[in-house]
């Protein structure tokens, strides 16, 4: 189930070369499922992060082998439709993405 119009890419590949736009993003299992769909100012610092650090500490998305990822110019909102859409078509939020975290957003 894709979320967003970007196509789908494999993870740690092409990760690495992304631009520092506010904007979201999704990560996939390797079966595709989304697993968390997040948010930030610069998706270049983002998943640069996450790379360097290989997920380090958050077992859930370490199991991220696919992601996609949109510019918006606000994100936040951005990323709390698309939780409430996929909530809304499938009766739950992604794996990775906990109530406090969207409580808090």
């Amino acid at each position: 189930m894709e979320l967003l119009a970007d196509k789908m890419r494999v993870w740690v590949e092409s990760a690495k070369f992304v631009k520092p736009n506010s904007g979201v993003y999704v990560l996939y299992n390797r079966n595709r499922d989304p697993i968390y769909i997040g948010e930030t100012n610069s998706l270049e610092k983002t998943f640069e992060t996450y790379v360097d650090t290989e997920f380090e500490g958050n077992e859930c998305k370490q199991k991220t082998s696919f992601y996609q990822r949109v510019f918006a110019e606000n994100p936040v909102e951005m990323q709390l439709q698309l939780i409430d859409d996929y909530k809304n078509e499938t009766g739950q939020t992604p794996k990775c993405n906990s109530k406090i975290e969207l409580e808090t957003s």
